[in-house]
């Protein structure tokens, strides 16, 4: 009995070869500038896993924010069922940063240490990409800023996010209109400050989710912020535990206390009354 599955394919005849004058995939993702950016330090093979990963998360982030940003402008124009899609969008980009710390796990104790003074100073927590995606979300720390005074474009962007209505105040703007009240003290505030449990808010929370049917758009747009919140903190959990694995409690490279630093973040709730609202139904 002869075998079904053949193991050569044709080149179709209508594919285009010829790319003297014109673009190719390469050329439209830049990949001479993205595949040349992996210069190991070190000559231990380990490395260039270390680099992919975080490199590749660092455009992971930069996506994230860039939804965020939309379903910012989205939510400002009342644009619900755009703004639902890039959030959507965003949580499953938090999974597949989630995935990566599994990759990373993959790198032993011993391995890294064979190449992780090379790194010097630098580390995670430098991240702009990362630290943009959190002043977007409402955890807002001035002094962070600091780390990127050397870089005036990013300190600006940063600056920006940092000054600017979270994706959280926003929210808060719609329930207002909605006809929901809350404190006017806590709706001025200064949003460059960390976001403080309200209890206005949660009582304006309490009568969404007691009828959801009437205040449908925001019970939605709720449970989306959630699922962020979900799949953010399942993120920041695999790194806590990734690093670990692999350094244990050790000093980060950039100073922090590692572990017990990461685990720090974990205590930290972009939008405290959506989840205490829970207990209170």
């Amino acid at each position: 009995m002869s075998c079904p599955h053949n193991s050569f394919r044709e080149m179709e005849k209508d594919i285009h070869t010829d790319f003297k004058d014109d673009m190719s995939y390469g050329d439209y993702l830049k990949l001479d500038k993205i595949l040349s950016a992996q210069t190991p330090l070190s000559a231990q093979h380990d490395e260039m896993l270390f680099i992919v990963i975080h490199q590749s998360s660092e455009l992971w982030l930069k996506l994230a924010g860039h939804e965020l940003s939309e379903a910012i402008e989205n939510l400002k124009q009342r644009d619900f069922g755009h703004a639902f899609k890039v959030i959507s969008r965003v949580k499953q980009i938090f999974n597949q940063l989630t995935h990566s710390w599994t990759i990373l796990s993959t790198l032993t104790p011993v391995d890294y240490l064979k190449f992780r003074d090379a790194l010097g100073h630098s580390s995670g927590f430098q991240s702009y990409g990362y630290r943009k995606l959190e002043f977007l979300l409402g955890n807002k720390n001035k002094a962070f800023l600091k780390v990127h005074e050397n870089d005036a474009k990013v300190y600006h962007e940063l600056k920006e996010a940092l000054e600017a209505p979270s994706l959280y105040d926003v929210t808060l703007s719609l329930l207002v209109d909605q006809g929901l009240e809350l404190d006017q003290k806590h709706l001025s505030r200064d949003v460059s400050l960390p976001y403080e449990r309200n209890a206005s808010v949660l009582n304006a929370w309490l009568k969404v989710y007691r009828d959801a049917d009437r205040y449908f758009e925001l019970y939605e747009l709720a449970e989306k912020l959630v699922d962020i919140e979900d799949s953010f903190q399942q993120w920041r959990f695999k790194h806590m535990y990734t690093v670990q694995r692999i350094i244990g409690h050790k000093k980060g490279t950039g100073g922090s206390s590692g572990v017990a630093f990461l685990k720090k973040a974990l205590d930290i709730s972009f939008f405290p009354e959506l989840f205490e609202v829970r207990t209170q139904l």
